[in-house]
This record gives C-alpha cells, structure tokens and sequence, in this order.
C-alpha cells in the first residue's frame, strides 16, 4: 500500500456492515429474538469462518443485519456509522451503496423512507467526520423486475443524493435482461452505472451489464478471465473492476487466493481495485485486503499500488475532488 496515494474503497455495501454491537442494540429495542445475545454468541450468525457454498450461501449471512432495521432511525444510525468506521479505519474516501427494498423487508418499512433515512444518516456521518463519501443506489435483483421498479422510485425520490446506480443479489436467477428499463431510467436520471456481474454468472453475465445496461464499472467481474475477448473490451473501454479478494474466496468464486485472476486483470492492463465488499461479513477491513489479501493473491507492492491508482481513476468523484485527495497525501 502506498502511502502517498488515497486509500479508496469504492465497493461496500452499507446494509452488510452493521456493527455487531449495534445489532444487539437493536434487536434489544425492537423486541427481535437473536441467535445470541453477547458479541462472541452472535458473531457466528453474522460472520463468515471459512469458505461458503456459494454466493447465495454466503448472503444469507446477512439476515441479522437487516432482521434488526426494525425502523427509520436504525436505518439512519447504520448509515452514519459506516460513514464513523470508515473514518476510523484511515480511509480517504469511500462509495457506499444499500438497497432499500433488502433493507425494509423484514419489518414491512417504506422503502422511499429507508432512502430518506439513509441520506440522512450519510450526511450526519459527514458532517461528523468530514470524510469525502458517496452513495450508491443498488436494485436488489433478487426480488424480480417489480420489486425493482418499486425500489427505482424510492432512489430516484433522492436522485441528487446518489451518484450511481447497482444491481446487486441473485445474478444466477435473475439476469440483466429483466432489468433494461430500469437501467435505462437510472441513466437518464444522470446516474453512472456499476453492476455486480461475473461473479455467480458467467462472462455472458459480464457482457450483459455492459451491452444492455450500460455499466462502466463491474462489481467482481471474476469471470470476465473466461473470455479473452471481453478482457480486451475491458481495457479498450476502460472499464472497472471492483475486487472483493475475501469475499471473493469466500463465496467460492474462487477457489483461493493463489487462483485468484487480480494479478492477471492487472497485467492486461485492466482498471481493477481492491474493496472490501461487506467487511463485517467478512471479518476484515480494506487494510486487510491490501497487507493480507492481497500478497496472498500474488499481487507485488508495484501492482498494489496500481490498484490504488485504479480507485482514484474510477472513483465518481470531480477532477477537482480527486487532485484534492491526491494533495491531501502529499
């Protein structure tokens, strides 16, 4: 990790890093039966030990977290203490995303407030912190094209808060395809488009964020390896890659780090990064990725720091805001 560049993560999910002891809080308030009532009893219920099935597996992990937004003010303090943690955890600047269909599921919430409530909790974050963060809208595809277009109107209701739009869940189940129109929404609202693709998919998944929805940067894209050609368009196109090493091995996307194709995305010449993913899930922080991770994954201290280039590049941050960062380092 280099020091005198940002450190960036530009793929957390906000609804998967909820701190284990803010889900006792809340569970408490809001009457809710957990699987353990101390941080060592529920850590097992939350947090990954070892490698999962797959991904859909590994998502289950996220129950607690979300079982426990039992209202709006949950939704808000979540919010704000991912913006604390990431602060806490010496990063410059991060993109956080959330879906809010996922999020009001458990307790029946209004999805458009869930919104509100997490904008809120962001800027309250900021404010305390002063960290530099954005917020990403993600369409759970999970739960069909439907659910989708009610989840579309809760963000679009908070468009100028938002700098992208994300699809994110079940990739196997529910392609791209269903998802056209929405997409097509989400651009002309301004928005920029990453899409979690190659991940539970194929590289046909990979293809289909590209062509039908407009994605310039990919969430994972670990099967865009399988195709030569799409890694050509990935360069050519300067399209990115946002990494996840843990959880990537951990979702049995990978069958371990050493086979792990960061390093070889890297030597085509590919605009990867190195993210955290759902850190509490995990068990990890970015800084894990980059001193734990990483090595493991084969990557040299030169291509890590070209990874922490690549997060500056793609961030959707102003040009101004990134020659900030940077001076900020010098």
């Amino acid at each position: 990790m280099d020091p005198k560049l940002p450190f960036i993560d530009l793929h957390r999910h906000l609804d998967g890093n909820v701190r284990l002891q803010t889900i006792l809080d809340l569970g408490r308030k809001h009457n809710i039966r957990l699987p353990g009532d101390t941080l060592e009893t529920l850590r097992p219920h939350v947090q990954v030990d070892g490698v999962m099935p797959d991904l859909i597996t590994w998502l289950n992990k996220l129950h607690w977290m979300i079982a426990v937004l039992g209202d709006y003010e949950a939704c808000r303090r979540i919010a704000r203490e991912n913006v604390e943690d990431a602060k806490a955890e010496g990063l410059d600047y991060v993109e956080l995303r959330f879906s809010p269909y996922f999020m009001a599921g458990p307790n029946k919430l209004n999805p458009g407030k869930v919104v509100e409530a997490v904008v809120a909790g962001i800027a309250e974050g900021r404010a305390k912190t002063g960290l530099k963060v954005n917020l990403i809208g993600i369409i759970s595809r999970t739960f069909g094209a439907g659910a989708g277009l009610i989840e579309l109107e809760a963000l679009l209701a908070q468009r100028a808060h938002l700098v992208a739009l994300d699809l994110a869940g079940d990739e196997k189940n529910f392609p791209a395809e269903l998802f056209v129109e929405h997409f097509k929404r989400g651009r002309d609202a301004g928005w920029a488009i990453t899409v979690h693709a190659g991940e539970a998919g194929g590289a046909a998944s990979v293809w289909a964020a590209l062509q039908r929805l407009g994605a310039t940067r990919i969430g994972h894209g670990i099967r865009a390896i399988d195709d030569p050609r799409l890694l050509d368009y990935l360069r050519e196109h300067r399209i990115g890659l946002e990494i996840n090493l843990t959880s990537n091995v951990q979702t049995n996307t990978v069958p371990g780090f050493a086979a792990h194709p960061m390093k070889r995305f890297l030597a085509h010449g590919l605009l990867a990064t190195i993210n955290t993913d759902d850190p509490v899930i995990s068990g990890i922080d970015l800084r894990h990725e980059f001193m734990v991770a990483a090595p493991a994954a084969g990557l040299t201290a030169a291509e890590i720091a070209q990874a922490q280039r690549n997060a500056l590049t793609l961030a959707y941050l102003s040009a101004e805001d990134k020659s900030a960062l940077l001076a900020a380092k010098a």
